[in-house]
């Protein structure tokens, strides 16, 4: 059974809404158990001139292979109106794996620790209401390190 985190954001569609239909659906995965969920963010898109997105993260235990949760995480976006257009165009849902527990993935579909996590502050922080800041990535790098040096800035918590 692995430990994984998985990002949840949304822009469109009610957002609060979309993720926490999500996250019901996490708790329904096969052989998983959906453990904790962040607080929810808010923060402006990367994207000029997009709705502002709010973000969460799920940890979750899973016997689950990475492809095949990968394939269940794009069902429940499909579920939930995604479609893919355009990259990092607005979205209803999009579900990222982070980490999937100390493995180092790289494949086609698939790379974790999720690319680009260490910059986005929207990930780094409500991973860190779930993790330990000691958590070390299969990378080498530690969550510890990666929040000093990617400031909480253009990001709300929401109450």
């Amino acid at each position: 059974m692995a430990r994984i985190y998985i990002g949840m954001g949304s822009n469109l569609a009610a957002p609060e809404e979309q993720l926490r239909s999500a996250i019901e659906a996490l708790a329904q995965l096969p052989a998983s158990q959906l453990l904790s969920v962040s607080g929810f963010y808010q923060s402006d898109s990367l994207l000029p001139g997009q709705p502002r997105y709010t973000n969460a993260v799920a940890a979750l235990d899973s016997d689950l292979q990475p492809l095949v949760l990968l394939d269940a995480l794009q069902a429940i976006e499909n579920q939930q109106g995604r479609e893919r257009n355009e990259r990092w165009g607005p979205r209803t849902l999009d579900l990222d794996i982070l980490l999937f527990g100390d493995r180092l993935i790289d494949e086609p579909r698939l790379k974790v620790p999720h690319y680009h996590m260490q910059a986005r502050p929207f990930v780094l922080y409500p991973l860190a209401e779930l993790a330990p800041a000691e958590l070390q990535l299969a990378d080498g790098r530690t969550l510890q390190e990666l929040l000093a040096a990617c400031p909480f800035v253009g990001l709300e918590r929401l109450p």
